[in-house]
């Protein structure tokens, strides 16, 4: 069960994950902001005319669309756009809360949708029911952001601009580092930073041309004076480290840099509290700002950002917060000798603590993604073979497929092809990557699936052996595969040949254009369709999915076989689909391909009733 601890670190999480891709929007901003309105350093009226509707709609919508898409994917991101559009205008202030709040929520909304009605579309339909159903319900979520959200945020945001207020005019603004260093240390700023100071700070730009709420949290004094007491008053390693982190923490930024020093001396939470405290004191005496959050946290970003003639002010009060830091993180260390050791186990508890749970089992695990280039028929296939037997085993893991371009932001796993790893891996930075050979027998499947049993073993989970539902029991159009669709004993001399009789069988038929024939074959060239066992199911790339006119599914049986790179097909499945009609039988196959006897009887029969019979019926 989470503690308190942990709700509040992920909600810090998920604040930050809507804020941080937009944040290169954001300095965007702050950097027009400072060069060209009025008070800049560099005026300019037509380049300031960006400022106003940057800050009120590009920003808030930035944000409501990644809070939708971290829920909803895409469609999510869509439809929280479309709702965020109702806070903005049902407010005169940047209604940045408002997109975080309407954003998700929205995402949520069309995500539970579409698993409602998944299996339920008629096919042909999916297209028509996909967009209305974003338009109708975002329609409705627009309209009660704009009378209910929208008015609600602009009374609560006007109330802590008030106490905020109050707390500044009444001198009182050092003592926020009380929460401030802490939160740092524990992981919590996201909450506080993106969830509180940010907004809040960015109203009072538009009021004032600056906030000195930026520089709350993001002030790199406190942390550059434990460091520097580190070096100064340790030995070994630990004093050795000191060097780089200093560097990397003040200029690069990266102020998690500083934290293991605090955690194997937690007294010295006491330093980076009075330091930041001093720090404040000197921004409020001098009644300095910045014009848009520094990210990260380098001194170059902070003076860059910097409002007009604040930048030496707001260095003073850098070097203040440092020294006050320095001085009381030195009486404590010459009072406790701490060894490398220490240090060692300090950077393991900083790790616990920014590397929460989900991270180190299959507890959370929530979303496996197969994925290939054109994210339909070998990557289909292998997550619907995995996910029966999950299901089989009453584990409750959501197994999808897509393309290695389109992957959801919810996904914790991916399973691609080796050679596609490196497109995952760039475009998906907080997912694992499992790279295989092929979707159906490969290791690196296998042993995915064997550390998830055994997790659930060993964490002594409860669930029990289900059987799946029967084959039959489904209702299938008898369209997606007849005996028309089936071409017994074929002779070809190439893989390149087999895939264009395929194609030619799947455009006679009338489920695809002509042009879907050369979309197999440019799919083959990119990675090979063969998936093992005798079995290849070559589809067309992602570019002439436009082609399919309907879902189908044909067989060549090659009884000679055919190279596919090194590996000889007897069976060759060519596939186009629409939505998910074709995937149940996807799902079929992937079971019988496992079973020898099945592919010997596909391979050598002489009767298409038997193949229908087998494919269509048969379950392992």
């Amino acid at each position: 069960m989470l503690t308190f601890k942990d709700r509040v670190q992920k909600f810090g999480k998920f604040l930050s994950g809507m804020v941080m891709p937009n944040i290169g929007a954001f300095i965007a901003w702050g950097l027009i902001t400072a060069l060209f309105i009025p008070t800049g350093w560099f005026p300019n009226e037509t380049f300031g005319t960006l400022v106003d509707p940057m800050i009120k709609y590009l920003l808030p919508l930035l944000i409501g669309f990644t809070g939708g898409k971290i829920v909803g994917g895409v469609r999510g991101g869509v439809i929280g756009a479309v709702a965020t559009t109702g806070v903005i205008v049902g407010s005169d202030i940047p209604m940045f809360i408002g997109a975080m709040i309407v954003g998700p929520i929205s995402g949520y909304i069309i995500k539970k949708f579409d698993e409602y009605v998944e299996d339920k579309i008629p096919s042909g339909f999916e297209m028509l029911v996909n967009n209305f159903s974003i338009g109708i319900l975002g329609l409705i979520l627009s309209i009660i952001a704009l009378l209910v959200v929208g008015p609600v945020i602009t009374t609560i945001t006007g109330f802590l601009s008030i106490g905020v207020a109050f707390i500044i005019s009444k001198g009182l603004l050092p003592l926020v580092s009380i929460f401030i260093e802490p939160a740092k240390v524990l992981f919590l700023n996201n909450a506080i930073n993106h969830g509180i100071l940010g907004p809040i700070g960015i109203e009072q730009v538009q009021e004032a041309g600056k906030s000195v709420l930026f520089l709350l949290e993001s002030n790199p004094g406190p942390g550059l004076g434990v460091i520097l007491a580190y070096f100064f008053f340790s030995k070994g390693m630990v004093k050795q480290s000191a060097t780089g982190a200093a560097i990397i923490h003040f200029f690069g930024g990266i102020h998690e840099i500083y934290f293991p020093y605090i955690l194997m001396n937690p007294i010295l939470i006491l330093s980076v509290i009075l330091g930041g405290a001093a720090g404040v004191f000197v921004f409020s005496l001098f009644s300095v700002g910045l014009v848009a959050t520094p990210s990260p946290g380098s001194i170059f970003a902070i003076l860059a950002l910097a409002y007009k003639g604040d930048a030496l002010k707001i260095l003073l009060g850098i070097v203040v917060s440092t020294i006050v830091s320095f001085v009381v993180s030195s009486f404590f260390m010459k009072r406790n000798s701490l060894s490398e050791e220490d240090f060692n186990n300090a950077k393991d508890t900083m790790k616990n603590l920014k590397q929460s749970k989900e991270n180190n089992s299959y507890e959370h695990v929530k979303k496996i993604v197969f994925a290939c280039d054109a994210g339909m028929g070998s990557s289909a296939m292998g997550a619907s073979k995995f996910k029966n037997r999950l299901k089989k085993q009453g584990i409750d893991i959501n197994v999808s497929y897509s393309s290695v371009d389109n992957i959801e932001g919810d996904t914790q796993i991916v399973v691609t092809h080796e050679n596609l790893k490196s497109r995952v891996i760039s475009n998906n930075k907080n997912v694992r990557v499992i790279g295989i050979q092929n979707f159906l027998n490969d290791v690196n499947i296998e042993n995915l699936f064997n550390e998830i049993i055994e997790f659930y073993k060993s964490s002594e989970k409860s669930y029990d052996i289900k059987e799946e539902q029967n084959f039959k029991e489904h209702s299938y159009n008898n369209e997606i595969f007849n005996e028309n669709n089936i071409i017994l004993d074929v002779k070809v001399s190439s893989k390149e040949e087999a895939i264009k009789v395929a194609g030619e069988l799947l455009f006679k038929n009338g489920y695809v254009e002509e042009k879907y024939i050369s979309g197999m074959l440019e799919r083959e060239k990119l990675i090979s369709t063969y998936i093992g066992m005798g079995v290849a199911i070559p589809h067309g790339e992602n570019n002439v999915k436009d082609s399919v006119k309907k879902s189908g599914i044909v067989l060549l049986q090659v009884r000679d076989g055919v190279y596919f790179d090194n590996e000889k097909a007897y069976l060759i499945f060519g596939i186009a689909g629409i939505g998910n009609d074709h995937i149940k039988i996807l799902s079929n196959i992937a079971s019988i391909v496992e079973d020898e006897n099945s592919v010997k009887k596909l391979i050598e029969t002489n009767d298409k009733k038997e193949i229908i019979d087998i494919i269509l019926k048969n379950v392992n």
